[in-house]
């Protein structure tokens, strides 16, 4: 039994982190978690972008399907000034994540909100109408 802890330094904490995930090392699936909702017959999809601007954050539809991208760029100014970086947890990329909506939605029938790190898109849910089974028609 060991009375004192550990002296954990942030290169073996950061070593362990590799080896638990190698393929999730940055840690890039912790970015653009979204919420998605329905209400009266629209939808909401909620998604977090912590550290963005609502300049960083680009929001596209191209034949039914919508892209959300963000880019952050961390400059070597930012870098230099409060010396040599040992660890970065922080995002800093690009990131994207594709919905698809369908044919009928068009561009002004989207509306977009960002505020504290998150983005709020409204859309109306405009599925295809389910086409009618089997009718009988009467002989007259």
């Amino acid at each position: 039994m060991k009375l004192v802890p550990r002296n954990v330094s942030l290169f073996d904490e950061m070593f362990d982190d590799m080896f638990k995930d190698p393929f999730n090392f940055r840690g890039s699936t912790n970015v653009m978690k979204t919420d998605i909702k329905e209400k009266d017959g629209n939808y909401l999809l909620d998604i977090e972008l912590p550290g963005f601007s609502k300049e960083d954050i680009h929001i596209e539809l191209d034949k039914g399907t919508l892209t959300i991208s963000a880019t952050k760029e961390r400059s070597e100014e930012e870098k230099d000034e409060h010396g040599h970086m040992i660890r970065q947890e922080r995002f800093s990329g690009h990131c994207s994540r594709s919905y698809y909506v369908g044919d009928n939605i068009k561009e002004e029938d989207i509306k977009a909100k960002f505020e504290n790190g998150e983005l709020k898109l409204f859309l109306p849910n405009m599925s295809e109408k389910q086409i009618e089974t089997k009718k009988q028609i009467p002989i007259e």
